[in-house]
């Protein structure tokens, strides 16, 4: 299984079952230059898609129409994104397909990994192979862009710089420093609203972007990347108004982990560790204290594995 290469055969025989992997993200920086005339923040960010990821199941059906069961109950229903790329699919090529798509969730929900994005990206490359659709690679971005900022970005996945509102999307050679070979995410026990953290954005938040370049130019070159060019200009705000964030922060670096750092919006925490010996005792450490917490890696475009330098 994978995500952005996923092999489908094609077919519309009621029944036929297709799985694909939808890998959820970190932004390894956050640069947010200022407000936009259409009210969205104009954004420069590098993100990475990493090998945790939700299992999407699509059956053909005979109903015109999309239907949506997920592991997460409170998520079935047709503002679901993976629902929504589906809808807009067949709402472009006037199709009368129907298709129910099953949605087994691991990435935590409204955690800044970009888990619905993802879905909505899976379930936009699936239905293109499987239906042999005729659309380009611009009818695709701009469906993409349509549903939501990330979802351009997981048509590649891998290492990417995203700027604009995220729909401009600029692949990155995946060469990667090893001292983050192993990720350890923590999820705090709240949801954050996207929304709501940009509206409360400061303009002493704002950025020009170099940070990202940065990293952008240590990935190219290969060269030294340095912590503090993690840097996400929501962190300060979204620690400053929760403080289960705060604390959880707090108690990675009580437990061993250095340079942590909030991934999107959030209020997933991130820090990168060098060696499984250095990285699993904080991890245990963490679940003891009742966090939710994932070891993951960094994984290339279609989940394919990356040369670490």
């Amino acid at each position: 299984m994978s995500h952005a290469h996923t092999t489908i055969q094609p077919g519309y025989a009621t029944g036929s079952t297709h799985f694909v992997r939808s890998y959820a993200k970190i932004n390894l920086s956050l640069d947010i230059l200022g407000k936009r005339a259409d009210g969205y923040h104009e954004l420069v960010t590098v993100m990475q898609t990493i090998d945790l990821y939700d299992t999407i199941c699509l059956t053909a059906i005979e109903e015109d129409t999309v239907r949506v069961i997920c592991s997460r109950p409170e998520l079935n229903g047709d503002d679901n994104l993976a629902a929504r790329a589906a809808q807009a699919v067949r709402q472009r090529l006037s199709l009368s397909q129907g298709v129910m798509i099953e949605l087994q969730k691991h990435v935590p929900v409204a955690a800044g990994l970009g888990g619905g994005s993802s879905n909505a990206a899976a379930v936009l490359l699936a239905l293109q192979q499987w239906w042999q659709l005729s659309l380009s690679s611009s009818d695709l971005l701009n469906i993409a862009a349509s549903l939501g900022s990330d979802v351009p970005f997981f048509l590649t996945g891998g290492l990417a710089l995203c700027e604009g509102r995220g729909e401009r999307i600029t692949p990155l050679a995946p060469h990667w420093p090893a001292a983050m070979r192993w990720l350890l995410l923590l999820k705090p026990a709240i949801g954050v609203s996207t929304a709501a953290v940009f509206r409360s954005l400061p303009p002493d938040d704002y950025t020009d972007g170099s940070h990202s370049r940065a990293i952008c130019s240590a990935f190219i070159n290969q060269g030294e990347l340095h912590l503090e060019d993690l840097h996400n200009g929501l962190q300060r705000g979204v620690l400053e108004r929760y403080p289960e964030v705060a604390q959880a922060r707090e108690d990675m670096l009580q437990a061993g982990a250095s340079h942590v750092r909030l991934s999107g919006s959030g209020p997933t925490l991130f820090a990168a560790f060098s060696r499984l010996d250095q990285a699993a005792p904080v991890q245990q450490q963490l679940h003891r204290q009742g966090y939710e917490v994932h070891l993951t890696r960094v994984v290339g475009s279609g989940g394919e594995n990356i040369t670490f330098f």
